[in-house]
């Protein structure tokens, strides 16, 4: 599903003309009068949080400007990205906004083509952002299914342990190790202990157990 732009901006003229522009090439628009309205709505997100989309928010807007309103779609802990559309003498607040977390920015007066690509290139980065929550859900939901066992056996492993040292540290046999990794690994769909401990990092989540405690800051080893 294409994600839908949602174009934030207080001057009627600009945000039709921009809403018409991204319909005759085909994306899903929703145009909103202002920073207040559009904030309204998004503060309460359907399901699971908000739908795959990507905004457009012009940075100068009476009575909350662009800058305001993107600070509280953080706050909101929106996952999207965000544009802003800005004028030549507000480049500078611009590219601040973007090291604080804006996905890009475009100055007007802008091609037509050069928005168009922009917005698109936006919607990939969205759709990407979009793929890989769902797989963090399911790796979260897979290791919140581990049994008990399991998931000591998960801590050995990220500490870089062998099956043998596992065994001997929890009291099993080797046998029963391999048995409870083979199964780690069917059930978190990776392949080896180094795949396992890639995502275990990238998704920071790492298992706490009465044999090891390990904090979203720690890094877990290779064996």
């Amino acid at each position: 599903m294409t994600p839908t732009v949602h174009i934030v901006d207080d001057d009627a003229d600009f945000r039709d003309g921009l809403a018409w522009l991204l319909d005759s090439r085909g994306l899903p628009v929703r145009a909103w009068s202002g920073g207040d309205a559009f904030l309204q709505a998004m503060r309460q997100p359907q399901g699971d949080g908000w739908p795959c989309c990507v905004v457009l928010l012009d940075i100068r807007m009476e009575p909350l400007s662009g800058l305001a309103t993107f600070e509280q779609l953080k706050a909101l802990g929106w996952p999207w990205p965000v544009l802003f559309l800005t004028g030549h003498g507000d480049v500078g607040m611009a590219v601040a906004a973007v090291k604080n977390g804006a996905w890009d920015f475009l100055e007007k007066p802008f091609q037509n083509n050069l928005l168009v690509d922009r917005v698109a290139k936006a919607q990939r980065a969205a759709l990407a952002l979009q793929a890989d929550a769902g797989e963090r859900l399911r790796f979260q939901k897979a290791v919140a299914a581990l049994s008990t066992r399991e998931r000591e056996v998960l801590a050995e492993l990220l500490q870089g342990h062998y099956n043998k040292n596992i065994a001997d540290h929890l009291g099993i046999t080797q046998r029963t190790v391999e048995f409870h990794r083979a199964n780690i690994f069917e059930k978190l769909q990776v392949q080896s202990a180094v795949e396992l401990a890639h995502r275990v990092g990238l998704y920071g989540l790492l298992p706490q157990t009465a044999h090891t405690n390990l904090g979203p800051g720690t890094p877990p080893a290779l064996p």
